[in-house]
């Protein structure tokens, strides 16, 4: 097999890569690098006899920062110097205090699973839904507005996905004590998982709650057995769909009326939805959980 033409390995533990191979781990056009290169010299730097010059490490360290500068608004030129005069030597990984959105589509998008992990790492005492809503929520969506070419194996919103599940497996390796109050997280079979899902579970498990997440066949009849199998204190219905069946929070209704039902769903399905006095809406993280804390553990586990 030939060898790989996008990549010249040089002394750097990271290999060089061609105008193509970082065009395509930055999202942009080649013909892009190639302006920046004429305009604002930050082009390839590292060079082997009789073939093109080819972008280091340190150039796609100040690459990324162009990238994500302009992506942000920042005047080209302006972006340029600050790549090119900014303390990019070495880039590490920014201080918990300092870790923004940017920095973390930065990772996912150059395919850097570890740096990725790292900035998604949830430090000792740090509180879960602070991590969901001020960076992995943030860094989702901006991740989502970018139009991103991946090579195959790579893919950016992945990437990103698996270093926040890896974050919350960490933080909940310890099981919940016996006798905790069991919340079910239901998602409807058909529907993607969304990660919104397991940082509420686990945002939850650190308040003190058996938090446990339903997936596969969730029709009426199987939820309600896993009503009487798991006895929970609420139950929370978790969709995008906007033709979302009421049928199964109204057998929740039928047969349970007692349990605190949370939904999480568009305004075209709320408006179908059974509401009754154990039957709720939410409309934000923070406040799905301040509301299920406040029914299941009844104590100021949340301030």
């Amino acid at each position: 097999m030939a060898p790989d033409e996008d990549v010249l390995h040089v002394e750097s533990s990271a290999p060089a890569l061609t105008v193509a191979a970082l065009a395509r781990r930055l999202g942009v056009a080649p013909a892009t690098l190639r302006t920046w290169d004429r305009r604002y010299g930050l082009g390839p730097s590292a060079h082997a006899p009789g073939q093109h010059r080819r972008y280091t490490p340190q150039d796609v360290d100040r690459l990324l920062v162009m990238r994500r500068l302009t992506v942000d608004g920042v005047a080209p030129a302006d972006a340029a110097r600050l790549a090119q005069t900014g303390d990019l030597g070495a880039v590490g990984d920014p201080g918990p205090a300092s870790i923004t959105p940017s920095d973390v589509v930065d990772a996912a998008v150059a395919g850097d699973a570890d740096r990725c992990a790292r900035l998604l790492a949830l430090r000792d005492g740090a509180d879960v839904a602070s991590w969901w809503t001020q960076l992995v929520e943030p860094s989702v969506h901006a991740l989502a507005r970018l139009t991103v070419v991946d090579r195959p194996g790579v893919d950016a919103t992945l990437t990103l996905a698996a270093a926040a599940l890896a974050a919350l497996r960490t933080r909940t390796q310890v099981p919940p004590p016996a006798g905790s109050p069991v919340v079910l997280l239901v998602v409807p079979a058909g529907e993607p998982r969304p990660l919104s899902v397991h940082a509420l579970a686990a945002a939850l498990a650190a308040a003190g709650a058996d938090a446990r997440i339903v997936g596969g066949p969730v029709g009426p009849h199987r939820v309600h057995e896993l009503v009487l199998m798991s006895r929970p204190g609420a139950l929370v219905h978790l969709s995008e769909r906007p033709d979302l069946d009421p049928g199964l929070v109204q057998r929740l209704v039928d047969t349970h009326p007692d349990l605190p039902q949370f939904l999480v769903v568009p305004d075209a399905a709320a408006e179908r939805m059974p509401f009754t006095r154990s039957v709720h809406r939410a409309r934000t993280f923070t406040g799905l959980l301040h509301e299920v804390v406040a029914v299941v553990l009844r104590d100021d586990t949340i301030g």
